[in-house]
């Protein structure tokens, strides 16, 4: 460590620790937890670095930025849909229906601005860099169907991405409608070795919230491991989808 005025003025926010320092100070105060010694670690790197968001700062909100933030800091991330494709699974197509269906305009630039914010977010999970666990209600994916331009576009999307070893895709059955009104959706992020409940961020029609205190975040964890329990396995989702894609592909009988 540089100087007593350093550690002052990063305790003061004025400046921002590297690794190393943070190591040496975790080693000056007997911090042994090695998940806890990583977590911190890698928040200082990332302290360090520009995140790619801050390119759209015109388009992004500054909640949504800090559920970004969360994202690209995560090890682990676990997201409860009941109504729509979570956005680190959506198509450019199904995303822009998305953004456009909102209560407010968007002019059709911020758009687009926004379609390639959702893409960037992507290369987060294709890249392998966190595990990403998403459940979905069976209703959010079989309306596509009423979209037969797309439909079959993020159909596909869903299919391919959760054969990665860092992806899991399940569906909650329609019937488990119990269930599923147990919670609106939400995103729940680890950053450590261990997948514990860190952070949760919560979404309504207004912005997004991050959830932390710690009988909250036990609360989340509770309902997202019913929701997982109730949910199909992944290889009884991706069966539920392939029909759906056999269903939209057969021709439409006429009637006689």
């Amino acid at each position: 460590m540089r100087s007593v005025s350093k550690v002052s003025r990063m305790e003061g926010g004025l400046v921002s620790a590297s690794a190393l320092e943070v190591r040496t100070l975790l080693d000056r105060f007997d911090v042994q937890d090695p998940g806890e010694r990583e977590r911190l670690e890698r928040w200082a790197r990332a302290s360090n670095e520009r995140g790619w968001w801050l390119d759209y700062q015109e388009t992004v909100r500054p909640d949504y930025a800090d559920h970004i933030t969360l994202e690209n800091d995560s090890t682990n991330i676990r997201s409860w849909e009941p109504a729509l494709i979570p956005g680190l699974l959506q198509t450019a197509e199904y995303a822009r229906s998305v953004i456009t269906s909102g209560p407010t305009f968007i002019s059709p630039d911020r758009v687009d601005q926004l379609v390639k914010v959702r893409q960037e977010r992507q290369k987060r999970i294709e890249a392998g860099g966190t595990h990403f666990t998403a459940i979905i209600w069976e209703p959010a994916i079989t309306a596509l169907a009423d979209d037969p331009d797309n439909c079959a576009g993020q159909w596909l999307r869903l299919l391919d991405i959760g054969q990665r070893q860092n992806v899991t895709v399940q569906m909650l059955p329609t019937a488990a409608s119990k269930v599923a009104g147990m919670s609106g959706p939400f995103v729940a992020f680890s950053f450590g070795v261990e997948p514990n409940v860190e952070a949760v961020a919560v979404r309504n029609v207004a912005n997004t919230s991050v959830v932390e205190a710690p009988e909250d975040l036990a609360l989340y964890a509770n309902v997202f491991d019913q929701l997982r329990s109730a949910a199909m396995s992944p290889k009884e989702s991706a069966g539920r989808i392939r029909q759906l894609l056999r269903n939209a592909e057969q021709p439409t009988e006429e009637a006689s």
